[in-house]
């Protein structure tokens, strides 16, 4: 059997792969488990932007299995499938490579919630898009009432998660909730032109801008602030002369 999420490198892509057509692509414990090591790969490794779909045309994903979570005590089931699927999402959302999210299939529920952590969605003319948690009387518990707010506006979210509308692929790229649509099989290859547009910019100011826009969002502000701060103390004489003097142990002479 196959990784249900699989991570392959190559020529400075990273492709993410939810891998459990069966289930229509739906997250279970372990598949949501293996999303925050996988981003943390793709981190360290030379990668300049990420590619995230799903297996086969069906669905990109279907949300979460509601068999991997219907049976959990409700202190469970918001002490670890709520907390653990918002730091899988809060990896994804945070890479500092640009993610690119191919929705290659129906994009539901924790499914469009995924999708939100992109930087860019392409859709497949087949799909379809929405919230239908409501309906089985649950809430969008991984951040499809707050990140996909701040991507996607309040009013749709309403529409989608209160009044369970479901959008196409044309209806969604007319209201923001994707930014190219492609024909059927096409998403792929439409990523893959994308993911070489970001590889001809600057890796580094790429990544620092893409910070900045997540700080303004309200994504990661409080690290994104600590993390340029260290990076000009870190690239400073000071810290040289900080390190030297701790090693030689000897007062630090800054500035002299």
């Amino acid at each position: 059997m196959s990784e249900p999420v699989r991570l392959k490198i190559g020529e400075g892509v990273a492709w993410l792969t939810i891998s459990r057509p069966d289930k229509l692509n739906a997250l279970d414990g372990e598949m949501v488990d293996a999303i925050v090591p996988a981003c943390r790969e793709i981190e360290r490794s030379a990668a300049k932007v990420a590619i995230l779909t799903g297996e086969g045309e069906r669905s990109f994903c279907a949300g979460g299995d509601i068999d991997a979570w219907s049976n959990a005590s409700p202190e469970a089931f918001g002490r670890h499938w709520v907390r653990d699927g918002h730091a899988a999402f809060d990896a994804l959302a945070r890479l500092a490579v640009p993610l690119i999210a191919v929705l290659n299939g129906h994009t539901l529920g924790g499914g469009l919630e995924l999708a939100a952590c992109a930087d860019l969605r392409i859709a497949e003319a087949h799909v379809r898009i929405g919230q239908p948690e409501t309906g089985l009387g649950i809430i969008p518990g991984w951040s499809g009432t707050q990140r996909a707010v701040r991507r996607f506006g309040p009013q749709l979210v309403r529409r989608m998660a209160l009044f369970g509308h479901v959008y196409g692929a044309e209806e969604a790229l007319a209201l923001g909730l994707v930014d190219q649509v492609v024909a059927t099989g096409e998403g792929r290859a439409a990523a893959e032109i994308a993911a070489a547009g970001v590889m001809k910019r600057s890796a580094r100011a790429t990544e620092l801008t893409k910070m900045l826009i997540n700080a303004a969002e309200g994504e990661e502000s409080e690290r994104v602030v600590e993390a340029l701060a260290g990076a000009v103390a870190a690239a400073s004489d000071e810290l040289q002369e900080g390190l030297s003097a701790f090693r030689e142990r000897r007062p630090a002479r800054f500035g002299q």
